[in-house]
Order: C-alpha cells, then structure tokens, then sequence
C-alpha cells in the first residue's frame, strides 16, 4: 500500500552509525507470529463450524507460530525501544516473507497444496494481493481453507505492518518508521499527527467498506460465505474467489455491478473517505489523482465497450458491463474475471497491459505503478515540451494546485524507469525458462503490479499451476517487491545497507 502521508522520521537519539537493532527485530517479528496464530484461529472457527477435520491444520500451524514467536521474543527480551529506517526495512522484508512461510502451513500440512513452491506461491499471491492462484479445482478446498485464502488478501490488502501499527503501541513498539519502510515513494499530507491513529482511521473505512459490500452481495444472491471471502477479496482488490470460475460463477448482473463498483472504490486514496468523513468530501472530487484515475477507467472502458460491440458481437448493455468489470477489475490490481478478454481484439489487450501497469491511486489497496506516479511524469513531459517553445519559462509540475519538488519528479522517474528495468530483466528470465513472449511478459506485468491473471495459457481463465517451480519461485518474488514498492525489498540486497558506518 502507498504513501497516506508525509513522514519526519525522529527516533530520538540517533541510531544512524550503529549496525541493525536485531532485538527490536526479533521481538517485533515475534508480536508479528502470534497475531497470525490468531488469525489461525479464526480459521480454525470457521473449519470446525462446517465440522471439517481440516481444523486440526490450523491448530497444528498455530502452535508452530507460537512456538517460533515465543523463541523470537525470548531473542528480543531487553531490546532497546529504538526503531530506525534500516531496522523498520528489516522488519517490513523480514515479516512479509515469515508471514507467507509459516501463512503456508495449513495448506501444506493439510495436503490441499503438497508442494512446498505452490503452497508458498499461493500464499504470497494471498498476501501481497496479486490473486494468482496454481489451482485448478478451487471448489475441491475445504471451507477454511478457503476463507484462509481470502483472509490472507484482506490482512495483505492495507498491509500487514500497517495493520499492526494500530495495535503495535500496546506492547510499546510503535513506529512510524514502519511504515514509511512499507510504503516508500509519493507522499501525502498527514490526516492525524498519531500514525497509530490514522491506521485505526484507515482500517475503520476499510471495514466500512468491507462490510456493506458483504450485505450487497448477500443481497444479490451469494451465501454469506462466498459474500465475505468475496468481500475481503474485493476491497483488498485481491481476486481470490471460492469458485474456479471466479465472479462469472453467479452469471449476475447485480453482482458484477456491484463488484465493479467496490473494486473502484477500493482504488481511490483511503486518506480521502476519511476526509469525507471530517465532512470534506469536496476534496475528493478536487484530487488530481483521483480525476485521472477515473478519467482512466472512463475512457479504457469505452474503448473496450466499443471494440466488444463492433469485433465481438456482444449487446450494448453486456459489452459495457464486461468491459466495465474487468477494466475495473485489472486497473485497481484485483483480478477477478467475468470473461476470457483473451478472445477479445488483440487491440483491448494493450489497454488492459496500459491498466496493469497504472494500477490504483496511492494510498489504495491496488498496486502498479500508481495513477499520481503518471500523473507527475505526464505533467513534467508537457513542461518539456512547453520548454522547448519558451526556453526561458520558469515552469513547475503542479498536482493540486501545490508544486511538486524536482526531488520528487526524479524519485518518480527513476522509480518509473527501475520498474521498467525489472519487468525487462524479469521477462528475459522466464523467456529463457521456456515461457512465450507474450505469456511471460503478461506473467512479470501482472505479479510485478500484483494484478494476478495474465495473458494467453495464463490468462483469466487458468491457473498458474502450469510455470516451471523456478518461475513461481521468481513471480512470487516479483509480488513481494511490487507489493513493497520495488526499493524497501531490494535495498536489502545492496552490500552498503549492511555496513556500519
């Protein structure tokens, strides 16, 4: 999840010649391990509420992260309450990769996913929200297991270490370095001066969310199981479903409306429904970033409306709702389906790589590159080009009226062209590893912006379960930098962050 706000790091004394807080770390992480062994637990209510012997791999699973996390807060007795930026990327990397590796264990142990690599893609997919799935008989999972799949993608949607700010200050080890480790990149302004209170904010529209979603659905037809697997799916923008057949399963008009409309919603800057709950909901509509995004939307659906009624056949009415559900559906990251637009004009299929790649606003759920990221680099090449007509112009970048620093312009372009980098590099690799041109960049777009189906045999309509191990193990990697905004997990790999200076 991007940026809500700007943040001023201050520790207190400062830590920046001292080598990792490694106690800080184990102790966080282990916090971090028991509140994943109650969500097990809820798991576990629902498994052994529709009498299912699978209970057991929950409760298997909970006390293995007990017991590790119970060993990490030994590790970390005595810590000193200290968290600077390089221990707040430590904990951020560190807690996504043993929330995926331990969030495996009831799909391992249970043996619905015997594979090591497929189980630990699967619940990297769940938790980064991608929603690429190596199964191809979901319906065959038992009712826990299938809410842990939708659980993971809910808890990963807001993020997990943002969720945790908002109980983290209990055990006196809140930080907001945390979360500007998570969420690197385009800033906002503060909505709280307390960033453990703007998280409690955030995960209250969030819910909000969540739940009216879940009572529309119901409303529309779907049991309350499907209605909140569904939910949390839809407002994480995640696209697991319950069923293989994914939104298409109901053939409902109503629920592909409504779907539509919650994965929009779930785009926009969560910072801005807080404000329109301070009663400044004319900043919503005044929001740069939220006007293009729409715009966005807007114009690639009407394309694609028009491409289905002239090439393919379809009515006004279906064409739009097709074309509106999975434009909606690619542009925030989530990932359901309601067609196979692989069969669509090759023509929709650039619009839908242009979706994947713009991804959500900041501050949403969605991933890509992010609407403000274009935004800026869309505004700063038409100063460009108003530059070479009037050299001698003073011209600045403006989104929302305020001027966006040249610091800021070359972060976002330079964070644009590593993208670009990685989904090059990325490509060549699962070229070399036997997958098609097109198939393997739609493969590297689509875990990269954590969009989840792809294009051609990986496309809305299969699996992944296909991909050599070596592939899954490089797209699962590709979620966890996407999902992190590229730098707070590749940093990690340059030999300076580990040197004491």
């Amino acid at each position: 999840m991007e940026d809500f706000v700007s943040i001023n790091v201050n520790t207190g004394r400062s830590r920046t010649n001292s080598l990792i807080n490694r106690k800080m770390i184990f102790r966080i992480l282990g916090i971090l391990l028991f509140m994943e062994a109650a969500m097990f637990l809820v798991c576990a209510s629902v498994s052994w509420y529709y009498r299912e012997k699978e209970y057991i791999y929950f409760i298997y699973s909970i006390l293995i992260n007990v017991g590790v996390g119970g060993v990490l807060l030994l590790l970390g007795r005595n810590a000193p309450n200290m968290v600077t930026r390089r221990d707040g990327y430590c904990i951020v990397a560190f807690t996504w990769l043993l929330f995926t590796a331990f969030g495996m264990l009831p799909f391992y142990l249970s043996g619905e996913i015997p594979s090591i690599t497929d189980a630990f893609f699967e619940t990297m997919s769940g938790f980064t929200t991608t929603g690429a799935t190596i199964l191809d008989d979901i319906e065959a999972l038992p009712y826990g297991m299938l809410f842990w799949r939708s659980f993971t993608q809910w808890i990963g949607g807001l993020g997990i270490v943002f969720f945790t700010i908002a109980v983290l200050p209990i055990f006196g080890v809140g930080n907001q370095v945390l979360f500007s480790a998570e969420a690197t990149g385009v800033t906002h302004d503060k909505i709280h001066p307390k960033i453990s209170v703007m998280a409690k904010w955030i995960w209250t529209v969030y819910l909000i969310l969540t739940l009216t979603l879940i009572v529309l659905l119901v409303w529309g037809g779907m049991s309350v199981f499907d209605a909140v697997c569904h939910s949390f799916a839809t407002t994480a923008t995640g696209g697991y479903s319950t069923k293989q057949d994914s939104i298409a399963y109901w053939n409902s008009p109503f629920i592909e409306y409504v779907t539509a409309i919650f994965m929009i919603l779930s785009g926009v800057n969560f910072s801005l429904y807080f404000m329109c709950l301070k009663g400044k909901c004319k900043q919503l509509f005044r929001d740069d970033e939220f006007k293009y995004y729409l715009m966005s939307i807007g114009g690639v659906t009407l394309l694609i409306t028009i491409s289905l009624v002239l090439q393919n056949h379809y009515g006004m009415e279906v064409a739009f709702r097709k074309a509106l559900f999975q434009v909606a559906s690619i542009h925030t990251s989530c990932g359901f389906a309601t067609d196979d637009y692989v069969k669509w004009a090759p023509f929709t299929w650039m619009l839908l790589i242009y979706t994947m790649l713009a991804g959500g606003c900041t501050g949403s759920t969605g991933g890509g590159i992010k609407n403000m990221r274009l935004l800026i680099v869309i505004r700063n090449i038409k100063n460009e080009f108003n530059r070479l007509m009037h050299p001698r112009a003073i011209l600045s970048v403006k989104v929302n009226r305020q001027a966006v620093s040249p610091a800021t312009i070359s972060t976002v372009s330079t964070f644009i062209l590593f993208y670009l980098i990685c989904i090059f590099v990325s490509w060549t690799v699962l070229m070399f590893l036997g997958i098609g041109l097109t198939e393997s960049f739609s493969l590297v777009v689509s875990s990269l912006g954590n969009v989840g189906p792809g294009l051609g045999a990986f496309g809305p309509a299969f699996s992944w379960s296909a991909l050599p191990d070596v592939a899954k193990w490089l797209v699962s990697f590709l979620m966890l930098i996407g999902r992190l905004e590229l730098f707070g997990i590749l940093l990690m790999f340059a030999p300076s962050f580990w040197e004491k200076r």
